[in-house]
């Protein structure tokens, strides 16, 4: 086996907890943020732990890093970045899209309704995401 295909667990967690320490985040919260349990977490940042791609995947996603970044603690080539840096640029805009869409769908509300759309997403926003399947 090659030194390039090695993976070093406790280099991938110490990254992990690293990343998830710079975001402020304690353990149980980042585990409810990626849907993983706290024990988990906690097994993958010792390096106790090998994780499926599903959970590499969600890690790499909540700490916005790329995988290469936190498989191999570097990202090797320009092109990387330079896609990563596109793909970026896209998804900005269509978020931009999406919130301009959204407030012109507000813009003939009350401001008693606005209140109450406003509690609604607060309600909403956390559960998110939280019942799909892997």
């Amino acid at each position: 086996m090659g030194s390039g295909s090695y993976m070093n667990l406790e280099e991938i967690g110490m990254r992990i907890r690293d990343e998830r320490e710079k975001l402020g985040l304690s353990r149980e919260k980042f585990a409810e943020i990626v849907g993983l349990s706290s024990y988990y977490i906690g097994q993958i940042e010792r390096g106790d732990r090998n994780m499926s791609l599903d959970s590499l995947v969600k890690i790499a996603s909540a700490l916005n890093l790329s995988i290469d970044y936190l498989i191999k603690g570097h990202i090797h080539y320009m092109e990387d970045i330079l896609a990563l840096e596109a793909f970026e640029e896209n998804y900005k805009e269509e978020v931009d899209r999406e919130i301009k869409e959204i407030i012109s769908l507000l813009a003939g509300a009350s401001k008693e309704d606005l209140g109450l759309i406003r509690d609604l997403i607060r309600v909403i926003l956390p559960h998110l995401g939280k019942n799909k399947t892997s």
